[in-house]
């Protein structure tokens, strides 16, 4: 299947996109207008067409607005964040326990969130193509973990009230064994894909992930299957990645293989991420969580970002 026609999309490149910089955080700190105009003046010289957004937050209206007062030619993939709504005792850095008083605010909070995403995905359906009720809220390791059933209620909620496509953003893993009810609610099924996470090196690297891809559309084969996220560190201090395995160099040959496969089988592909994030994860310069841009923190492109033309 033709991922583009089935989302009545173009073809086109997709990318994550959050801009936080230094000393920005969400829910702290954001990124300015003229900082996000930056940003997205950078990918649109870089190619880029499409736009995957984290949360229904000031970053994300102020990327919309952006792109209308500066007529850029982008569409969104806009995300409500959601937060834990069950203890994850699971999580292995210890980050998925809170208190009952907690939970029941999370609860409230991610019901304001899913309003927002339908208020925003009515106000811009020029822009915004496609919504997700959340990102990787299901999978065995999550920090913020949200019961499928309460996932699934999400969806149907949504879709009742905007004619965009609905979907939900996770490990391709839990598709394959735990989230069948989902992938029947879900317009599209979204999969996240990390060969290097997962141990494997470079010269393994594309295949692993055309294997995690065809599994899921095997078992899913009537619904159509996109990747909401893939992509290669370029450091690690050891935390879950070898950093043996992770450069500049290898993440721009895992770039331009997954860009070719994906291209040729027309399979929507955001590549995560666009710019660095050093917010995320430890204290460590190194932590690999702020280490997959394509751009580096001060916007300078890495190796696989060096010969894009306009």
């Amino acid at each position: 299947m033709n991922t583009y026609d089935s989302l009545n999309i173009d073809f086109g490149r997709a990318i994550c996109y959050s801009g936080f910089r230094e000393n920005q955080y969400p829910g702290v700190k954001y990124p300015t207008y003229e900082q996000i105009k930056e940003d997205l003046f950078i990918l649109r010289d870089g190619g880029w067409k499409y736009l995957r957004l984290f949360d229904v937050d000031l970053h994300a209206k102020r990327v919309i607005d952006v792109i209308k007062k500066e007529k850029l030619d982008f569409k969104l993939m806009l995300s409500a964040y959601v937060g834990a709504e069950m203890n994850n005792f699971n999580c292995p850095w210890g980050g998925g326990v809170y208190s009952e008083e907690q939970l029941v605010r999370n609860a409230f909070e991610n019901q304001v969130k899913i309003m927002r995403l339908i208020d925003w995905a009515k106000a811009y359906p020029d822009i915004i193509f496609i919504v997700s009720v959340g990102n990787e809220a299901c999978v065995d390791w999550t920090d913020h973990y949200v019961p499928v059933a309460k996932v699934v209620h999400y969806v149907q909620r949504v879709q009742k009230q905007i004619k965009q496509p609905v979907t939900f953003c996770e490990n391709y893993a839990p598709w394959l064994f735990k989230l069948d009810k989902l992938a029947k609610a879900v317009d599209v099924i979204s999969i996240h894909t990390y060969p290097v996470w997962e141990y494997k090196n470079i010269e393994d690297s594309l295949n692993y992930t055309k294997d995690n891809y065809y599994a899921v559309t095997d078992k899913h084969p009537d619904k159509t299957v996109i990747i909401t996220e893939a992509g290669w560190a370029t450091q690690s201090n050891g935390r879950g990645i070898d950093p043996k395995n992770v450069s500049e160099e290898y993440q721009k040959i895992y770039f331009e293989k997954l860009m070719e496969w994906v291209e040729e089988e027309k399979i929507l592909t955001f590549f995560f991420e666009a710019f660095d994030e050093p917010w995320k994860g430890s204290p460590d310069p190194f932590e690999p969580e702020k280490h997959w841009g394509l751009y580096k923190i001060d916007r300078t492109p890495k190796l696989a970002m060096k010969k894009i033309k306009k």
